[in-house]
C-alpha cells in the first residue's frame, strides 16, 4: 500500500461553480503490532516506514530500552492492513507478557498498557543538554516543506524531524499520527545508529503529554513543536530538563528552558 493515492472529487466553489477534481488522499491503515508471538497492539497509521514504526514504538512503550534487545522485525500484509512481528530478547519477554495482559487501551496515546494514575507521573530520565540556539529553529523551520513530501501531496500529513544543531535537516518521516510520525523517527535513528548530537527534534504539531514522554525516552535534548504546549506536556519537560520551544513560527518561538 502507497502512503498516497489519488482519488476524484466535485469542486464546488462558494459562486456554485463546479469541476471535477483529481486530489492525493494520505493513505491510513491498521498497524497490528506483535511481540513475541503476543498481539501488543492495533494503531491507525500511514502504511510506510514501517520497521521505523514499530521499533520507535517498542522504545517509547518501554518494551526495550534499546534497539539491540529487537532481536528480529518483519512485516506482513494482509486483507485487513498490516502486521509487524517483533522478536525480543529473552530477557524483557517476560515483561512484555505481563504488559500484554495488563493493557487497556489499543492506540498510539502514550497512555497504553498503563493500569494506574501513579503510572502517568512515572520518573522520565534525564536528557542531555542541547547546543542548539534560536536562529538554528528558524533554519529548519525554513527548510520544514522541503522535508514534507507526503503533506504537500495530501495536506493531511504530521512531520518529525532530526534536526542537527545548526538547523540543517539530517531526517525525516511523516504520518497521518504525528505520534506515529515521531516514533518512525525514533525508531529510524536507533537502526541507523544516529543520535541526536546536541541537535533537536522538530514536529509539524501541537506539543502534548506523550511527545514529551517520547523525547525524553529517546533522549532528546530539545523538542520544537509548530503549535502549543499542554500544560501537563510543560510541567513533564522541565521535570527531566528537557528544552521545550512550541508556537514555532518563522519570526517568532516560545521558548520553556528548564535551565534558565
Amino acid at each position: 500500500m502507497t502512503p498516497a493515492m489519488d482519488r476524484s472529487f466535485r469542486r464546488v466553489a462558494a459562486d456554485g461553480r463546479q469541476h471535477p477534481l483529481d486530489r492525493a488522499i494520505v493513505a491510513e491503515a491498521p498497524i497490528a503490532i506483535e511481540i513475541n508471538g503476543l498481539g501488543y497492539a492495533v494503531m491507525m497509521a500511514t502504511p510506510a516506514d514501517l520497521e521505523d514504526f514499530a521499533t520507535g514504538f517498542a522504545l517509547s512503550e518501554r518494551i526495550v530500552d534499546t534497539v539491540a534487545e529487537i532481536v528480529a522485525i518483519d512485516q506482513h500484509a494482509t486483507p485487513q492492513g498490516q502486521i509487524v512481528r517483533l522478536a525480543v530478547a529473552p530477557a524483557r519477554a517476560m515483561a512484555v507478557a505481563d504488559r500484554v495482559r495488563r493493557r487497556t487501551s489499543d492506540s498510539s496515546c502514550g497512555l497504553c498498557g498503563m493500569d494506574s494514575l501513579d503510572a502517568i507521573h512515572r520518573a522520565l530520565p534525564r536528557v542531555p543538554t542541547t547546543t542548539a540556539t534560536a536562529p538554528a529553529i528558524f533554519t529548519a523551520l525554513k527548510a520544514m516543506r522541503d522535508h514534507q513530501p507526503l503533506n504537500r501531496a495530501t495536506g493531511a500529513a504530521h512531520a518529525a524531524m532530526l534536526c542537527a544543531p545548526d538547523g540543517t535537516i539530517r531526517q525525516a518521516r511523516e504520518d497521518v499520527g504525528r505520534h506515529n510520525a515521531f516514533d518512525k523517527l525514533i525508531g529510524a535513528m536507533a537502526r541507523a545508529g544516529c543520535g541526536w548530537d546536541g541537535g533537536f527534534a522538530l514536529l509539524s504539531s501541537r506539543c502534548s503529554y506523550e511527545l514529551v514522554e517520547k523525547a525524553a525516552l529517546a533522549a532528546c535534548p530539545m523538542l520544537v513543536t509548530v503549535s502549543a504546549a499542554t500544560d501537563l506536556a510543560l510541567a513533564r519537560a522541565a521535570s527531566c530538563g528537557l528544552t521545550l520551544v512550541h508556537v514555532a513560527r518563522d519570526d517568532a518561538v516560545l521558548f520553556s528552558d528548564p535551565a534558565r
